[in-house]
């Protein structure tokens, strides 16, 4: 009677047992369609990381000799671009290089009539021909003094176009975000700050860029036009 009873309360235990493990798979089983790589500690897999933000030193002043342009450098001080204008106040077509010299972009001021003001284009390479990536007006709009620029995707027709970028602050004191069409942050000029708070001049500044809303050298680009229209 004894060793019945031992038996019978250990095919108890055991069933119950079971019962909990295959509670426990199932559970695994549901959580593992929502999240494929998950282990049986339960942990949720870690999503993708963004993009960080990428933080440029823009230094106003080309690195040869008697040329106007710029020269960036990434945040461990090497070279990433740069621009040098060879005749003095030609503001018709300006290239954006990489360290080695290779044309990334083209931008290109384009005449408006009827006092709408200039637009300026920016292409891909040095290809002046094909279709513009994109087209940059400066704000005309009184009544919105905040608004230095408006960016579009490809050539600017009117009004028509919807609006990529809008550019917000003071250049002339370097204080500028480019916001996208959601008005989210996708980059910004700052002042550039030594050590012990020491400031630098306007010839020296930060560009701040979110990869993950805009391109760097897009960004630049437009470092490039606010200087030509401000």
């Amino acid at each position: 009677m004894y060793i019945q009873t031992q038996f019978v309360l250990a095919l108890i235990v055991f069933l119950e047992l079971k019962r909990r493990e295959k509670g426990r798979l199932e559970s695994f089983t549901r959580m593992t369609k929502v999240y494929p790589n998950a282990s049986f500690t339960g942990r949720v897999p870690p999503c993708k990381a963004e993009m960080k933000e990428e933080v440029m030193t823009v230094w106003k002043k080309s690195l040869i000799f008697n040329c106007n342009g710029f020269t960036v450098f990434d945040c461990k001080g090497d070279l990433v671009y740069r621009v040098d204008n060879y005749m003095e106040g030609n503001k018709g077509s300006i290239l954006l290089m990489d360290a080695n010299g290779k044309a990334l972009l083209t931008i290109r001021r384009k005449k408006m009539s009827l006092g709408l003001g200039d637009n300026w284009l920016v292409y891909e390479g040095e290809e002046t021909m094909a279709i513009p990536r994109l087209s940059v007006k400066k704000s005309l709009n009184i009544f919105n003094n905040k608004c230095l620029a408006y960016v579009t995707a490809g050539e600017s027709d009117g009004r028509n176009n919807k609006t990529m970028y809008e550019i917000e602050g003071s250049y002339s004191r370097r204080r500028c975000a480019v916001l996208d069409d959601r008005r989210r942050l996708a980059a910004e000029i700052k002042r550039k700050e030594g050590g012990r708070g020491v400031a630098f001049g306007t010839d020296i500044f930060r560009l701040v860029v979110q990869p993950n809303n805009i391109r760097t050298d897009f960004a630049m680009a437009l470092v490039i036009l606010l200087d030509q229209m401000f």
